[in-house]
């Protein structure tokens, strides 16, 4: 696999308002997490969302019934999971999904929700772990491992993912900032790349949790898109 463009997520979204900036500058996809001890926990409505940006839902070890709702409730077409979740959880999670009827109209019935499954590295990392999630999610998300589920505003070392052997599309993310720009263009010439879906970006790019800095977004796309 070897994508032309990287794909863009932005995470951690909670303002209306700021929402709607952020889409005014395309992403591929928009993250709204559903866990009380963030401070990026999303509550409320989400605006409308043009249908070329996905919406996705993070969940932290919740329960199956849980994240169903709050997919019909928001019409999330991808699900991230970012805590212990089993591939035995993954693949009840995908069968629930797939049976899903009555979904939002702003999901196209054709387009099967995807799940993308997470897994925190910080020097070292055992790829056999990954193994008996490959044929059920979609993407594995590689984050920094710290003190919180995510949005600890530090990258881990991407050469541990060096000779990466799986074959499911990765998606980096972690502290990633207008920074690593540099970083990423030199990890695009590596040949663990050719799996690299999307970059994920949160912390690094608010003025305050859950709220972007519109004007880092713009130059952070532009640079690494072009």
């Amino acid at each position: 696999m070897k994508n032309n463009i990287i794909k863009i997520k932005v995470c951690g979204m909670k303002s209306p308002e700021n929402i709607q900036q952020v889409t005014m500058l395309q992403p591929d996809y928009l993250g709204f997490i559903f866990y009380p001890k963030s401070p990026r926990n999303f509550e409320g409505d989400i605006p409308t969302v043009p249908s070329p940006i996905k919406k996705v839902g993070v969940f932290v070890n919740a329960s199956i019934d849980y994240v169903i709702e709050k997919v019909q409730q928001y019409g999330f077409r991808v699900i991230q999971l970012h805590g212990n979740e089993s591939p035995v959880y993954c693949q009840k999670l995908k069968t629930r999904c797939q049976s899903i009827s009555n979904i939002k109209s702003d999901i196209e019935q054709q387009d099967q929700i995807k799940i993308w499954k997470v897994f925190s590295i910080k020097d070292t990392f055992d790829f056999d772990i990954l193994t008996p999630y490959e044929t059920i999610v979609d993407c594995f998300l590689f984050d920094t491992k710290g003190k919180e589920k995510g949005g600890n505003g530090y990258t881990f070392d991407w050469s541990v993912l060096e000779g990466y052997p799986a074959t499911t599309p990765f998606i980096l993310s972690g502290g990633i900032g207008l920074d690593q720009i540099e970083a990423i263009t030199s990890f695009m010439n590596r040949p663990e790349s050719n799996y690299l879906y999307a970059i994920d970006v949160n912390s690094k790019f608010e003025n305050a949790p859950g709220i972007k800095n519109i004007d880092d977004l713009k130059k952070f796309k532009k640079r690494v898109i072009s």
